[in-house]
């Protein structure tokens, strides 16, 4: 290493900012993050800095500057954009024995800047000496979908108790008793929000002296894995499958996904196809159910959002008959994917104020469902699970009145790298799909605009457009 991690202790301290422009303002956005005392070294200020001191979150110095000034900073970040300036701020920070950091010149930079993932009181820095700036960027963003938002406070809270620890719980225990607190129950509550169930169940083991003795109670996780490119996962799924002991999934979820669960969770695939359910939804709820009966943490990991079209319903109240917690955590579902691939919007004033997500394929009891039956003018209809009833769906909508030659796109794998994207009309849909032989995982919109802009505006400019490239 050319330079040693360390972290530098602001309360009540100087930190010096020298100049008043945008450059100067990144690190005084980064420097607000902590309890130092700013002062601003510039003629002018930026309008945001004038703000941080109207609030008194700041100081602005308008006067000579000597080494004196830098007397007992912290640090110093110089940033005026004029190389003979930057240069004589640096040579008086220098003399005062003062860190400075002058942007976008390394050579004269004693102290670096790094990528900042802040869970006060907890905080990782990631730095790459000033050599890759990119890339520590990267790091941090990987980071920051692992770190749970709400853990700095139950560091903070464990701060306050460690007292109470070092008085009631004898030396070999108090490992566990951490281990307990930060990967056990009282994290997994915290993290969902059940912050003085957690606060009072580490309490309770502190007056015992140790964790609770036998198995934490399982949580179950409906987790949506998006449409299939696993950068569209949310930050808050990533977290659930980084804390999964086992994972369920089915055929539609990309395997990339599960790339970014922990390597040491179970990975069990209860995939189900159309006509051949080797895992029947009956099995999967029993399967899930007695997992986290045993304490386990577990991901039912569903294609796009699993409340729609995910049969989430039945998993959601198998786990309250239970007595289990259930977590949901929603995902872009494939209507709104295809649409942002397509570059336009499934609602747009003049052509259609409301938008149906509908199936073409239902339950045993209704397993063809009147799917058409809420499309009509001013309506965006997103079919799911609608390839193999394609006719039906075709037939019904022109006997509702939609023109034969209304345009539908058929989006095949949405956002995955075997996407497809089929523009066609209604009368012509039953055709194309054989054609381009389309059997799998596919989302058909079908617009229909309001009758006042038939003849011009966005629709005819809609119904020219092109696919966008892939």
């Amino acid at each position: 290493m050319k330079s040693f991690p360390i972290f530098i202790r602001t309360t009540g301290r100087r930190v010096i900012i020298a100049d008043g422009g945008e450059t100067a303002a990144q690190k005084a956005r980064l420097i607000l993050k902590t309890d130092a005392r700013i002062v601003l070294a510039a003629p002018e200020l930026d309008p945001e800095f004038q703000d941080i001191v109207a609030d008194g979150r700041a100081i602005w110095h308008r006067g000579p500057i000597s080494p004196a000034f830098f007397d007992d900073a912290a640090m110093a970040f110089v940033g005026t954009g004029c190389p003979g300036i930057d240069a004589s701020l640096h040579a008086l920070a220098r003399a005062a024995r003062c860190p400075v950091n002058v942007v976008d010149q390394p050579e004269m930079c004693n102290i670096t800047t790094p990528a900042i993932v802040d869970r006060d009181p907890v905080v990782v820095a990631i730095g790459s000496e000033g050599t890759s700036p990119v890339l520590t960027r990267n790091i941090k963003t990987k980071l920051e979908a692992m770190l749970p938002r709400s853990i700095g406070g139950l560091v903070a809270l464990a701060g306050r108790l460690r007292p109470g620890v070092n008085a009631c719980v004898p030396r070999k225990q108090r490992r566990a008793l951490w281990a307990w607190v930060f990967k056990g129950a009282p994290c997994d509550m915290w993290r969902h929000g059940e912050e003085r169930a957690a606060a009072r169940a580490i309490k309770a083991a502190i007056a015992t002296g140790g964790p609770p003795q036998g198995a934490a109670p399982g949580r179950i996780a409906l987790v949506g894995a998006g449409p299939g490119a696993r950068d569209l996962l949310t930050l808050r799924a990533v977290e659930y499958l980084q804390e999964a002991d086992v994972i369920f999934y089915d055929r539609l979820v990309d395997p990339d996904a599960l790339e970014l669960a922990r390597r040491d969770a179970e990975r069990v695939y209860v995939g189900k196809v159309v006509g051949a359910h080797d895992w029947p939804q009956e099995r999967i709820t029993a399967t899930i159910i007695a997992e986290a009966r045993k304490g386990r943490r577990v991901v039912r990991l569903k294609s796009g959002d699993p409340l729609v079209f995910g049969r989430a319903g039945e998993e959601i109240a198998a786990a309250k008959a239970a007595g289990i917690p259930c977590d949901i955590v929603p995902g872009v579902t494939a209507a709104c994917a295809a649409a942002a691939q397509l570059g336009w919007s499934l609602t747009e004033r003049g052509v259609a104020d409301v938008l149906v997500l509908a199936t073409g394929t239902g339950c045993s009891d209704e397993p063809m469902p009147d799917c058409t039956r809420l499309t009509g003018p001013g309506t965006t209809t997103a079919f799911y699970m609608s390839v193999r009833q394609a006719a039906r769906v075709s037939d019904k909508l022109i006997e509702r009145g939609l023109p034969p030659d209304a345009r539908v796109d058929i989006c095949v794998n949405v956002s995955k790298s075997n996407e497809e994207h089929i523009q066609t009309t209604v009368i012509d849909l039953t055709r194309d799909i054989k054609k381009h032989g389309v059997v799998g995982c596919a989302v058909l919109l079908a617009t229909w605009p309001r009758a006042a802009v038939l003849a011009d505006g966005p629709l005819l400019k809609r119904s020219n457009s092109q696919a966008p490239p892939r």
